[in-house]
């Protein structure tokens, strides 16, 4: 075990054969060949520019924004850069009907009109190997036993080295499927300011129909600054505060890209799992999958129609809408891909191959086995639990009526503090009903209900509810039942009876609420599925944890080969990955450019479009071809957006395209249709990351918004 341990830790750090630009990898263990590799493509920092732990380094102008976005510092007064996705939540808090930043836009153009947010951002301060601690404390446990102990062992490591005090916080991240263990330790800032967005119109353009497409023309940035106390440590808000003099900030080039230009990106991507075993794609692709992509397709449909009514509404559910969006179409591509490519095959052929070298292995001879075992057995119940995370819940009446039942049930817990618990339950249910639109959610519940009946085995269903639904209101097989259903929820329930609610918190018992129809029905959906599923799925999810650290070890002790060329899956933690900027071509007879510009604005330009609709001064600027010192020499016009083939995945949002000279250049936003599978599969041929262009970023702060201050601000490399 400790050799393949040991063998492992040097995976990152030895000779490897780079595949394609395929990699996210551990900026402080860069070997020498993926670094000799890098300065062959074309970088020019050194090693300690990159990463240092003793010295100021690149990694330091790149910070975990918000909850699960990447940032970059762009100036010594701590001025940020991000996606405008990223910044959408805090865009559309500071936003009212009369001063709607998020429709017209908004730039401060002095610092005493920069906007406070409840954003934090978090710098990587140091990277720890805990793996032998870790191990040690494990011993030769296995499946539960080894989870919980490793839980344990872990809230020890982060407890031991957070500061609370000191705003520090280590976070473990256990790596190659629990094979290794790193401890990241991080500097939270919480004054975190609103310093510009461009129109919605312009950070979104293309909407829906665009997202996960190219060719792409979305200025998908967003603007913010730190502040610190006057000591330069963190503190929160507090109108003395001072902006952060960063350690590291990043130069802006607005110099331009060209094809097989070299290309870093830096960032926090938050998820993969390119190490699935066959039994977790064909899950995904017959049952998970498709199950998230109908219910939410429902949710953004009554959503949709709302927001289209009422500008008032379209800002309460921006935000919401946009999450659900963004997933909704990613696993329908996801699945789409992954059947295209047969991902599935591939994965049995490498199985095939891992089961002919575990033969007479006894840690690995069964493990193909028990893993289908424990698929088998959960499988049945898997779309139960998708449609009631992304159906019934999916209602916001239905997932807040749900936390309110959690907080009830504690009421009857010996020692409960009663006013701490009443004081939670009314400032969640007045949060809850600011955000609520009632007529969509009224939709939303009647249509997933609906869903769940026709969709889910009937044994698997809670009886009492749907025999006490068709008692009351009407036939299951009928749409209208569940209308009148859901219209008497909202009609009855007392969480939007201010009155009621009042009487209620008075004096808060599981009791009083017991009739109410809201939680009654939450109830019933949560009370079936921990009383028959949740131990199931707990035990298949320990078990497939347990069988995937297995085969992953196996997999580095059968081919030390192609060990050398792995790489840890994302965790949300900092990587690095390197590639060019590059063209494709998606199918037989179409070529795809590597940038597209402000001609093809124009083109897909549609006044009054939901999606495609922008502000008319931009349309003016562009026809009138007024780009300034923004424009492509090459090109004669205005670059928008660029591709590069770099190894991105959600969390890389807002992330850093920086050039060999640690320059920007650009902002990664998105990824492309065609590569879709790249959480469980990476595809080298056709996947690419699609960013903004820099100097479209600067035309839109200077030209569009008139925001020189900010510009004055950035070191511009010409």
């Amino acid at each position: 075990m400790k050799k393949n341990l040991l063998f492992l830790l040097l995976v990152i750090t030895i000779s490897l054969k780079s595949i394609a630009d395929e990699g996210m990898w551990l900026p402080h263990l860069l070997g020498q060949q993926v670094y000799s590799d890098m300065v062959k493509k074309g970088l020019k920092l050194s090693k300690e520019q990159l990463y240092s732990m003793n010295k100021n380094s690149l990694k330091d102008a790149i910070i975990i924004f918000g909850g699960g976005c990447t940032g970059e510092i762009v100036s010594p007064e701590g001025l940020i850069f991000t996606n405008h996705h990223c910044g959408y939540g805090a865009i559309a808090s500071a936003s009212t009907v009369d001063h709607n930043y998020l429709r017209d836009g908004f730039y401060a153009r002095s610092k005493s009109e920069e906007i406070k947010t409840a954003l934090t951002v978090q710098f990587l301060l140091r990277i720890e190997d805990v793996t032998k601690e870790v191990e040690s404390a494990l011993a030769n446990l296995s499946g539960s036993g080894r989870a919980a102990k490793q839980s344990d062992i872990i809230s020890s490591i982060n407890k031991r080295l957070s500061n609370g005090d000191k705003n520090i916080e280590c976070r473990v991240s256990p790596l190659f499927k629990g094979n290794q263990y790193l401890a990241f330790v991080y500097e939270i800032y919480k004054d975190i300011r609103l310093v510009g967005t461009p129109p919605e119109t312009v950070g979104k353009f293309g909407g829906d129909t665009d997202n996960w497409e190219w060719p792409r023309h979305t200025g998908d940035f967003s603007i913010f600054r730190v502040y610190a106390n006057k000591n330069n440590q963190p503190a929160t808000y507090d109108a003395s505060n001072v902006p952060l003099k960063p350690k590291w900030y990043l130069p802006v080039s607005i110099k331009g890209v060209k094809e097989n230009d070299f290309a870093m990106i830096w960032g926090y991507p938050g998820s993969t799992n390119r190490y699935e075993s066959s039994y977790g794609i064909k899950l995904s692709t017959d049952v998970n999958n498709p199950s998230l992509v109908k219910l939410r397709e429902v949710r953004l449909k009554y959503m949709l129609e709302e927001m289209k009514k009422d500008p008032a509404v379209k800002l309460k559910l921006a935000s919401s809408f946009a999450s659900i969006a963004n997933y909704w179409k990613f696993f329908d591509g996801e699945t789409k891909q992954l059947l295209k490519y047969d991902i599935y095959g591939q994965k049995q052929s490498a199985e095939k191959k891992f089961n002919e070298w575990a033969n007479g292995k006894a840690e690995y001879q069964q493990l193909f086995a028990d893993w289908g075992k424990a698929y088998q057995d959960w499988k049945p119940y898997a779309k139960s639990r998708v449609y009631l995370n992304e159906g019934i819940m999916g209602s916001p009446l239905l997932a807040f009526a749900g936390t309110l039942q959690q907080l009830l049930s504690s009421l009857q817990k010996p020692g409960a503090d009663i006013e701490k618990i009443k004081k939670e339950l009314d400032t969640r249910r007045k949060a809850f009903v600011e955000g609520e639109n009632k007529k969509s959610d009224e939709n939303i519940l009647a249509a997933v209900l609906q869903m769940y009946y026709e969709d889910i085995d009937k044994t698997q269903q809670p009886t009492a509810f749907y025999k006490q639904l068709q008692q009351d209101y009407g036939m299951l097989d009928q749409t209208e039942t569940y209308k009148k259903f859901a219209a008497d929820v909202f009609k009855t329930t007392m969480i939007f009876d201010n009155e009621k609610w009042k009487t209620f918190i008075s004096n808060p018992s599981a009791y009083a609420a017991k009739d109410d129809p809201a939680i009654l029905t939450a109830s019933a959906f949560i009370n079936n599925y921990l009383s028959k599923y949740n131990s199931l799925n707990q035990k298949f999810v320990t078990a497939n944890n347990e069988y995937g650290r297995l085969y992953l070890k196996g997999v580095l002790a059968m081919n030390p080969e192609k060990a050398k060329m792995m790489y840890p899956d994302a965790t949300f933690t900092m990587r690095a990955s390197y590639g060019q900027v590059k063209s494709y071509k998606p199918k037989d007879a179409t070529f795809y450019d590597y940038v597209t510009t402000s001609k093809g604005i124009l083109e897909k330009y549609i006044a009054g479009d939901y999606e495609f609709d922008l502000p008319a001064n931009q349309i003016e600027l562009l026809r009138k071809k007024d780009f300034g010192q923004y424009a492509d020499p090459v090109r004669k016009d205005l670059v928008v957006n660029f591709i590069t083939t770099n190894d991105i995945t959600g969390g890389n949002s807002g992330s850093p395209v920086i050039n060999g000279k640690g320059e920007l250049i650009g902002l990664a936003f998105d990824g492309n249709y065609e590569a879709l599978s790249h959480k469980l599969a990476f595809d080298k041929d056709l996947n690419r990351t699609i960013n903004v262009d820099i100097r479209y970023v600067l035309w839109c702060i200077d030209k569009l918004g008139g925001a020189t201050n900010i510009i004055n601000e950035l070191k511009l490399v010409k």
